[in-house]
């Protein structure tokens, strides 16, 4: 885990509530400026940016947020454009949609918005995503494997994500989609990364010493490898079932958290 100075990463697990209870949301405009914010809403994701855009501009400025600019980048060369650039140094706080994480990568990695979104995170401003849009946040990203599965080998495909978190991987749609037998995969591959599963309409909220805590109607559970005595991973063909000893998971609901550096849990409340 870096020490760099950073703003906070709102990291959701997707199908957050917009307009009920919406207390992530809420969270996510807070710590992009309140009243002041002005929240540049990614859609790179999506292959209905505008549809998509909308109705979050809409769930912000509903919030008392100042501005929501809907920063539709569909295309590399789009991605390195002055006015877009422009938009992005405006911003007090981005929020990544779902869609495709890959689009968000393939699209954005190593351009002029990138780069000027990662200097304004450095700096302390605030990134947010849900779905794709947090699967991205870590160095490391799932970009594809089996829901509703058992932990078998090369079943996850892996690509590198946007590095706003390092020392971790995310899932998201955790429970709903039973993901827990892909996350163990990944975990298993590299048991020195974290692995975080982010239910729906659940969030962390990652703070700038490396803890965060977690809020939301659902859970989170953390995956810490470096407790394994023992796995068959390096031994299995593709696809053949894996066995792992002694992982130790944590499932976390609001009102408790995490520290990254120590992996321990943290009570809240």
């Amino acid at each position: 885990m870096g020490d760099k100075q950073k703003g906070c990463l709102i990291i959701i697990g997707g199908a957050e509530d917009r307009y009920g209870d919406s207390s992530i949301l809420e969270e996510v405009v807070e710590y992009m400026g309140g009243r002041e914010a002005r929240i540049g809403i990614i859609t790179t994701a999506t292959e209905r940016p505008q549809e998509a855009g909308e109705d979050y501009r809409e769930a912000f400025l509903w919030l008392g947020a100042k501005e929501a600019d809907i920063l539709n980048i569909n295309t590399r060369e789009e991605a390195n454009r002055e006015d877009i650039i422009r938009r992005i140094k405006n911003a007090t706080g981005f929020f990544f949609t779902g869609g495709d994480q890959l689009r968000i990568t393939s699209i954005l990695g190593g351009t002029r918005a990138y780069v000027a979104m990662a200097s304004s995170f450095r700096k302390g401003t605030a990134v947010a995503g849900t779905s794709a849009g947090a699967s991205v946040m870590s160095s490391t990203m799932i970009v594809e494997g089996n829901s509703n599965d058992a932990a078998r080998k090369c079943t996850l495909k892996m690509a590198p994500g946007l590095s706003f978190l390092e020392g971790a991987i995310i899932d998201q749609h955790f429970d709903q989609r039973g993901r827990l037998g892909r996350l163990m995969c990944g975990v298993a591959e590299n048991p020195g990364i974290l692995g975080i599963g982010i239910d729906e309409d659940t969030a962390i909220i990652v703070f700038p010493d490396n803890t965060f805590r977690v809020l939301g109607n659902n859970a989170v559970t953390v995956i810490d490898g470096t407790s394994i005595r023992s796995t068959n991973v390096s031994e299995l063909k593709p696809d053949e079932i894996l066995t792992i000893t002694s992982a130790t998971i944590h499932i976390l609901s609001s009102g408790y958290g995490f520290d990254l550096k120590k992996r321990q849990v943290l009570r809240l409340h």
